[in-house]
């Protein structure tokens, strides 16, 4: 099943005109792949989806959330990690209070590392941990800090990789117990996150395609990582000024492994790395 680009409009008109919600600065590519996918899983044509989508305010909710579901996982791509610990959170250390927004949080692995991170460096006490997605299961589930065990094995690798283990100097090893942050029940196959970190974050369905700030707060750091991969340049732009306004001067903006800022906003930012410091 192949969508032309008139199709994908004709869903993105649908969805702007009986919702709050607006695809229309999405990237056409992984729209459409997204798109084609729920077509099959719901075996429907674009038309009957569309009389669904009008008629049924309950479907069109699921539909959104089946277009806006990310994948995540605890200290995904390890050496952003290692650079947040050993580069950008020090800075942070002498803060009486440190503000961190965790944008596009997903079903909230990363809130839960960031989390894990800091009450390994010290600072967790001090630190004000805000996350929000657009799509309210994602949120549901990152409040819950349940996963599966043996489809995120790899969890305790990363785990291994950014809290045992120092790149910058081998002969140093921290012993650092699992069961300290989270409880692996292989029968059930789940990793649970221990409740002292599930108290902590601040959950909000946000969508950054209309902006605003819905914490009425500044920030130390911002993540959105393989957020606005998802997004065409006007859109990205909007998302980036946004960050940039509240963060404080010389507060850090991270995005994702493949992901970059481009054009005047960039004068704005010192780059270092994945990660963006607010000149």
């Amino acid at each position: 099943m192949v969508l032309t680009d008139q199709e994908v409009n004709y869903f993105i008109n649908t969805i702007r005109n009986t919702s709050s919600y607006d695809f229309s600065e999405y990237s056409e590519k992984s729209l459409k792949r997204r798109l084609q996918k729920i077509l099959i899983d719901n075996n429907m044509d674009l038309v009957a989806l569309i009389n669904k989508l009008k008629t049924n305010k309950d479907f069109l909710e699921k539909i959104v959330k089946d277009i806006t579901v990310n994948t995540t996982e605890l200290f995904r791509d390890p050496q952003i990690w290692q650079t947040l610990r050993y580069r950008i959170l020090p800075k942070f250390s002498g803060n009486r209070n440190i503000n961190i927004w965790h944008a596009g949080c997903s079903t909230g692995q990363e809130v839960y590392s960031m989390m894990i991170l800091l009450n390994e460096m010290g600072m967790l006490d001090k630190a004000k941990i805000f996350a929000s997605d657009l799509n309210t299961d994602a949120l549901e589930a990152a409040k819950k800090g349940i996963y599966k065990y043996r489809f995120n094995i790899g969890y305790l690798d990363n785990f291994d990789k950014v809290i045992k283990e120092n790149p910058y100097n081998y002969d140093e090893y921290n012993d650092v117990s699992y069961d300290k942050y989270f409880k692996i029940d292989k029968v059930t196959d789940t990793i649970a996150i221990n409740d002292f970190l599930k108290k902590k974050p601040i959950f909000r369905q946000h969508d950054l395609v209309q902006g605003g700030n819905l914490y009425f707060a500044k920030f130390d750091l911002i993540l959105c990582r393989n957020v606005i991969i998802y997004f065409k340049y006007s859109l990205q732009n909007k998302v980036f000024k946004l960050f940039h306004d509240h963060l404080y001067t010389n507060g850090y903006l991270v995005l994702g492994m493949h992901e970059t800022m481009l054009g005047e906003i960039t004068s704005r930012f010192e780059k270092k790395g994945q990660a963006y410091r607010k000149k």
